[in-house]
């Protein structure tokens, strides 16, 4: 036994610790007197319950969302008010009483406890001998008849000591009497007479026992309009008597009982023999005489399906306990038609109090069947004479069984519908379920003359559509409502502009809108969507007027409010286009939203906004650019950190542009992207700046001589001289090392990759801008401009991206080639000039051939691929190819002096020249031999006029002067041709011949070789003495001419001079 606050207590059905966890269930007010072994079912609903609740604030209601069914009161049937004080507890008592005795007089036997003790022992016998017959069958579903009555009294928490009082009681009272069917009052007076007080476990029990068969008779015979008044009198002395417990059980003997019990069943029996008013099969004078007992006991039953420990569920015995409570409908009148509205009514009570929407489905088709059964006309006769009461505009009106039971959920489904945000936002199925109930029993609307009246819920009823047009406005009203009052506050907290927090909320509030109340009710009211979206667009509208007249620049509140305002625009917009496609027969509705002004007054704000990003980025990336020492970034990223930080603040840069999240146009993509180009071409060009040109890296040509063994030593000689490198572009080589040059390209590259990936990004990124207000969706009239528009801006696009990218490509790439060429020319002729240029054939080809060199180069390649980018590799190693070649043509053709070559020197260094080419191959994993030998096809060439005898040379020597001298020679003049007169001077300057030198001194007057000292000198330009050659050894490549200078005109001037003295004179 367990004693609660109350002073009530309860017995204990089975081990608490094998239970689970305790019922939910609300505890029994303390103004309702409850036994020991009775619970109320209604008591639920009590509204001092309902605060007990509310205070505990265990529900969960957010600003938006859900709201718990329990904090409002539900409302009445509308049966007419019991007389004799009946509560909760008798009808649930006295239910459970008239069960038992309708299945012991249906045939169904009720077992004592000796009977289950005896059906115990059966079952093993049975058990044993393995019987299979018929009688077997039906000792098992008598069985089961046992248990599931035994399910009900646990259910209803009936004691098992009173039950099994009563079933014996019961039993033996079927035994005794012959009266067939069986009615309340029989039930009544039948345990009046068997029932003893040494029954009961103790006297409080029993006096509350008896009293309650009373006040059920004096509910039932002392109120009927059917008994003389003397009759009255008489059941209401014998009802007096046995309430005194001290008359009755003390004073009368048993016959005096018997006598007084008498009397009571006269009258009882007088009144079961008068007819049925609708003639309709076993109905009896107590099916509308006491309808408003029967209806009330008959729900108690019902409500004995849902499991005590988990009110939202059916116990899984629930079928078999239907088919069993149906036995009571002879005694209850209770039809077909009737329980279903019963069964549907307490199961919408149950979802009610429980708020588990199974139970909605459940009461959805029970009233359904109700709906759809068959009219049948003394059974609608009947269910119409069963009337409720109910108060409607003040006035009391009289309603139908099934008309009440309509009335009283669709009264409770429109408390809801009022706001159904806020009761459904986070249930939507249950809005669904809802939205079908009402769509069965009908919506509430007011009637003509001032009343209330239930209409079918059509999309062609004005009247229905019109409620839930109602509907609609009043919980958008209510919505925005309960957001707004809390949106001040809110922004302080979190320090937001409340009209930004206010979008946002009904952003949401559309959202839920949309996908949630919209898709349910189109079906009944197409307009909703575009009722709900016009109200909060109206609503925020109002709000956003004020804020938008003082907006001046993208201040952080601007930025916060604005984007916002644009996507609640776009989500209403949605939320109405879908609306209106749905509701196309409403052509006069089919008009556009009038959209907030926000596109006007962000577009200059956004153009500012970009320009001013412009100057911050063109002066974010001049400071980083100068503070760029050009070391790697790290071991695994060996590029420059100013690149990396650039594309950073780009990066954050677009970020910001598109998180502004407002409506934007190509103009402002224009801008973007010009911002971008600007800040990286300041980059790429700051870079070629500090690039030298690599023309400054070659050595000056020394002067032209011819060969000539010396005999007598000269004492003193022309020294050769060099030219001395202007500071600034001293100052730039010095920091551009190979290191560095590697480090450049890395970064280009790096640039090249980061261009797509933040191309590919802004793409995406513009995709999912919207279009300007107005081209959202256009009118099918339209269409076709609005496609065409579409197609012509995507094309304006697409031109942008490619005029500012492949721009930056371009140049990207353009720094690449310039930077490795110049690569491959500072390893060449500045850094390895002393080892390759002026060490390569000095003195003699055989004691300072190539291989002496490669090594050196061998280093450098070793220590650039260790720098370099792997897809620039064979780039730079390719320049340094090309230069290496270039250097060793400088050798043949420059070689100063100090250099001569035989016929068979000539032979070593083409096998020198194979050498190098084969170095640059490298078996086949380095450059492509294809490439390699195009780049040293010029120094074959060479070779080849090296190995030509002199007089073939001198014979084509004054051809190619013939053709300068009568302008025929049509060759690029800025680059040496392999048979021009420059070339074919140098192959004579250097031929070890004496035919070739003294044609040299004959013609053109050139020293001999022995008169300079062929000692490098980094102090001193090179003063070229020939007065015929001087001009033409002013260059700044090794076997370029430079454009512009007047060395052409002169060199030509000299060659056809010579040339006309060779033809009047033998050489």
């Amino acid at each position: 036994m367990i004693h609660s606050q109350f002073g009530n207590s309860y017995f204990l059905l089975s081990d608490p610790d094998l239970s689970g966890s305790p019922p939910r269930r609300v505890p029994p007010p303390t103004d309702v007197t409850r036994t020991a072994n009775h619970v109320t079912f209604s008591s639920r609903l009590d509204p001092v319950i309902v605060e007990d609740i509310a205070a505990s604030g265990e529900e969960f209601s957010p600003k938006h969302g859900e709201a718990t069914c329990k904090n409002e009161k539900f409302p009445p049937l509308g049966l007419p008010c019991l007389n004799a004080g009946l509560s909760d507890d008798d009808l649930c008592a006295s239910a459970y009483e008239i069960l038992l005795a309708s299945l012991v007089f249906s045939g169904v036997e009720i077992h004592t406890v000796e009977d289950r003790r005896k059906e115990r022992n059966s079952k093993l016998l049975s058990g044993l001998k393995n019987r299979r017959g018929k009688s077997h069958q039906q000792f098992q579903s008598q069985g089961r008849h046992s248990e599931i009555i035994d399910i009900i009294r646990i259910q209803m928490q009936i004691s098992e000591a009173m039950d099994a009082c009563i079933r014996l009681r019961l039993t033996q009272f079927a035994a005794r009497t012959m009266c067939r069917p069986i009615d309340i009052p029989q039930v009544s007076l039948g345990l009046l007479s068997g029932m003893l007080k040494s029954d009961f476990q103790n006297e409080k029990s029993y006096v509350q026992w008896k009293s309650r068969q009373a006040s059920v008779l004096e509910e039932i015979l002392c109120f009927s309009a059917d008994l003389e008044a003397s009759e009255r009198l008489t059941i209401k002395n014998s009802l007096e008597n046995i309430r005194n417990s001290k008359e009755w059980d003390i004073t009368m003997s048993p016959s005096e009982r018997t006598e007084f019990l008498s009397a009571i069943t006269q009258v009882a029996l007088k009144l079961s023999s008068l007819p049925g008013k609708f003639s309709i099969q076993s109905e009896t004078y107590y099916w509308t005489a006491d309808y408003k007992l029967n209806i009330r006991i008959y729900e108690k039953l019902l409500f004995g399906v849902f499991d005590v420990l988990d009110e939202g569920q059916l116990i899984m015995e629930s079928n078999e306990l239907l088919m069993l409570i149906k036995l009571t409908w002879r005694t209850l009148g209770i039809t077909q038609k009737m329980h279903n509205v019963i069964y549907g009514w307490v199961l919408f009570q149950q979802y009610v109090g429980t708020d588990e929407a199974v139970l909605l489905d459940y009461a959805l088709l029970e009233l359904q069947k109700v709906i759809s059964a068959e009219n049948n006309d003394g059974e609608e006769h009947y269910m119409d004479s069963l009337t409720c009461s109910r108060q409607c505009n003040g006035s009391e009106r009289k309603f139908s069984l099934v008309q009440s039971i309509f009335f009283s959920i669709s009264s409770w489904c429109d408390s809801k519908l009022q706001d159904y945000h806020l009761h459904f936002s986070q249930k939507p199925d249950d809005f669904t379920r809802m939205i079908n109930l009402v769509s069965a029993v009908g919506v509430l609307t007011p009637g003509d003359l001032g009343d209330i009246k239930l209409i079918n819920l059509n999309a062609m009823n004005e009247s229905a559509t019109r409620k839930l047009k109602t509907y609609v406005e009043r919980s958008i009203k209510s919505a925005y409502s309960r957001v707004a009052s809390t949106i001040d506050l809110e922004s302080k907290v979190v320090r937001t502009h409340p009209l930004a927090l206010l979008a946002n909320e009904l952003r949401l509030i559309a959202r839920i809108e949309f996908n949630v109340f919209f898709p349910a009710l189109r079906h009944w009211c197409p307009e909703s969507g575009m009722i709900a979206a016009k109200l909060l667009h109206q609503f925020y509208g109002e709000k956003l007027k004020p804020f938008l007249g003082g907006v001046s620049s993208l201040s952080e509140e601007v930025r916060s409010v604005l984007p916002a305002a644009c996507l609640l625009d776009h989500d209403l917009t949605q939320l109405y286009i879908s609306a209106c496609q749905v509701n196309r027969r409403h052509d006069h509705l089919n008009h556009e939203l009038d959209h907030y002004p926000i596109g006007e007054v962000a577009k200059p704000l956004i153009l500012e906004w970009v320009i001013a990003q412009n100057s911050r980025l063109l002066e974010w990336t001049g400071r980083v650019f100068d503070l760029e020492g050009w070391e790697p970034l790290s071991s695994q990223q060996k590029l420059a950190a100013s690149a990396v930080e650039v594309f950073r603040i780009i990066e954050e840069t677009v970020d910001q542009f598109f998180g502004l999240n407002l409506l934007m146009d190509v103009t402002h993509l224009q801008a973007l992207l010009s911002v971008i180009f600007h800040s990286l071409d300041a980059y790429l060009l700051k870079m070629l700046n500090q690039l030298v040109d690599k023309n400054h890296l070659y050595p000056l040509a020394p002067p032209l001589t011819r060969y000539e063994e010396t005999v007598i030593p000269i004492m003193k000689k022309k020294v050769l001289q060099h030219k001395l490198l202007e500071d600034d572009v001293s100052k730039k080589l010095n920091e551009l090392t190979i290191s560095k040059l590697c480090i450049r390209l890395n970064t280009l590259k790096y640039i090249q990759k980061q261009i797509g990936i933040l191309e590919d990004g802004i793409r995406k990124s513009w995709a999912l801008i919207r279009l300007p207000v107005g081209q959202g969706w256009a009118k099918e009239g339209h269409l076709e401009t609005s496609e065409s528009s579409l197609l012509t801006c995507g094309e304006a696009v697409d031109e942008l991206f490619v005029i500012t990218f492949h721009s930056i490509r371009d140049t990207a790439t353009d720094a690449i080639s310039k930077i490795c060429d110049l690569t491959g020319a500072r390893v060449v002729f500045w850094d390895l000039r002393d080892t390759f240029l002026f060490c390569l054939y000095r003195g003699s080809v055989e004691g300072a051939r190539l291989d002496s060199v490669l090594p050196h180069v061998d280093t450098v390649l070793n220590h650039i691929c260790g720098l370099i980018d792997e897809t620039l590799r064979d780039l730079v190693v390719f320049s340094i190819c090309r230069a290496s070649l270039e250097g060793y043509v400088w050798v043949l053709l420059n070689g100063g002096p100090s250099r001569s070559y035989s016929d068979s020197d000539i032979i070593i260094m083409g096998d020198d020249l194979n050498l190098l080419k084969d170095f640059f191959i490298a078996d086949g994993e380095g450059l492509p031999r294809s490439v390699v030998g195009q780049e040293a096809k010029l120094a074959e060439q060479i070779l080849s006029l090296y190995s030509l005898q002199t007089g073939t040379v001198i014979q084509m020597l004054m051809t190619a002067s013939e053709q300068i001298s009568t302008g025929l020679d049509s060759r690029n003049h800025d680059k040496m041709g392999l048979e021009d007169a420059q070339t074919l001077i140098r192959i004579m300057c250097h031929k070890k011949d004496r035919q070739a030198s003294k044609f040299l001194k004959r013609h053109y007057q050139l020293p001999t070789s022995s008169d300079y000292d062929d000692t490098p000198s980094e102090d001193s330009d090179s003063i070229l003495k020939s007065p015929v050659i001087s001009d033409l050894l002013k260059r700044s490549s090794s076997f370029h001419w430079t454009k512009g200078q007047s060395s052409l005109k002169s060199f030509k001037k000299k060659l056809q001079e010579a040339t006309s003295d060779i033809r009047n004179m033998a050489w």
